[in-house]
């Protein structure tokens, strides 16, 4: 049976795409540029993960269904901007390569209209992972870029679809570097990288078309050079990373974070910095943390203490970041108690986990599991202040957890219950 013939008009004409810039030399050096920060966003998205310690019940952001839920290891807590690092970095690569993702796309789009469609069965398996090489990275990177703004307009949720679509784009990805490199490594030696590069607008010259179906057979004028298009690509992921950084570095360089969703400003004195999630969303309200409000601590014995208790027990100061997994993070000054402190008082001082519950009302991340070594750490607090003054009830007061390296997520906010367990 024949396939049905593409229609003689729009992006099924040959001819309708006519860029002269259009080759396979363009298409390799963005894919070369585009590779590494590839490879860094999945890295660093896996070690994120890993982050949680989802093999403890409870933790995994994948909810119920744990299926490539890799956990190969206790995450650490030293060094303790280690969690601040990874995500910094994944967020940073993964803007970053937006420009670039892009440009590939463009450079190579004829070949989306290309007839017929499947021309063999090894073409059609090509075809495929094409698709979901291009659908999973798209899929990826842009539902990242929602979540950093915290707009979710999908009914899915959002951490099982994003780490699930990074295994489909990662392993049609590696399937198709086996076929590409090949091309990639002739091309660049054939033509150089910095040959091109030199001719500017005049003496710049469409590609040989065959066997390369992305040239034009009929190339329009010469508006631009490729050594222009390639700076103005590379321009904007630059300014995308530098916008991603100055966010996840803090300080004065987040003034560079021109699109952070929290802003560059957090009002003024101690507690005037960012917040992911405020006691208003919530539900948290003034009453349930006044005066009534005590700390249940359950182990081998019981106790349930008042803030003014914990207040009376030995305090502990530590100078430790928070990241967030949108990209943000920032360092301030900790005080509380030391959590391994609170185990010798639930008679618990080899609990092997910690489990710890919020006051808020169901929602994501109202309850988090610690490991060992977390709990243990000597810097790991219960924090009850922060720079010199009360947590503010949107930092969690009457306590939160602050932990090294731990994701922000997991310094539970508006602590009610803390159970140490064998």
């Amino acid at each position: 049976m024949k396939l049905p013939q593409p229609p003689k008009a729009g992006p099924f004409r040959k001819e309708f795409w006519r860029s002269p810039l259009r080759g396979r030399w363009l298409t390799s050096i963005l894919g070369s540029a585009l590779l590494p920060l590839i490879v860094i966003c999945f890295v660093t998205g896996l070690l994120s993960h890993i982050a949680y310690n989802p093999g403890l019940a409870g933790n995994s952001p994948l909810g119920p269904d744990r299926g490539l839920d890799l956990h190969p290891f206790d995450w650490p807590t030293s060094p303790a901007w280690l969690f601040a690092l990874v995500q910094g970095l994944h967020v940073t690569s993964g803007l970053a390569a937006i420009p670039l993702l892009l440009a590939k796309l463009w450079s190579v789009i004829p070949k989306l209209f290309e007839h017929p469609p499947v021309r063999s069965a090894a073409h059609g398996i090509e075809r495929v992972s094409q698709a979901l090489l291009v659908g999973g990275g798209l899929f990826v990177l842009f539902t990242g870029v929602l979540n950093i703004q915290l707009y979710y307009p999908w009914k899915f949720s959002f951490v099982p679809a994003h780490y699930y679509a990074a295994f489909i784009f990662i392993a049609a990805l590696t399937f198709h570097l086996t076929l590409k490199i090949p091309v990639v490594r002739r091309t660049i030696r054939r033509e150089g990288i910095k040959a091109p590069l030199e001719r500017d607008r005049e003496h710049t010259i469409p590609q040989p078309r065959n066997p390369n179906l992305t040239v034009s057979p009929d190339p329009g004028p010469v508006t631009i050079s490729r050594r222009l298009a390639l700076a103005t690509i590379g321009g904007t992921s630059l300014a995308l990373a530098l916008m991603g950084a100055g966010q996840s570095i803090g300080g004065p360089f987040r003034r560079l974070a021109l699109l952070a969703p929290r802003g560059q400003k957090y009002g003024s004195g101690p507690n005037a910095f960012p917040v992911n999630k405020t006691a208003a969303y919530r539900g948290i309200k003034p009453a349930m943390t006044g005066p009534s409000w005590r700390l249940q601590l359950k182990g081998a014995r019981s106790a349930s203490l008042s803030r003014d208790q914990l207040l009376g027990m030995p305090q502990h100061s530590e100078h430790l970041p928070i990241a967030c997994v949108e990209g943000w993070s920032t360092t301030q000054h900790w005080s509380g108690v030391r959590l391994r402190d609170l185990a010798e008082l639930a008679g618990m001082a080899d609990a092997g986990q910690l489990l710890t519950q919020s006051l808020q009302n169901g929602g994501a991340f109202a309850s988090a599991r610690l490991a060992r070594n977390q709990l243990t750490d000597p810097r790991s607090l219960l924090a009850l202040r922060v720079n010199g003054v009360d947590l503010s009830l949107d930092h969690g007061f009457p306590a939160r957890l602050i932990v090294p390296a731990l994701p922000g997520v997991h310094c539970t906010k508006w602590v009610s219950a803390m159970t140490f367990e064998a």
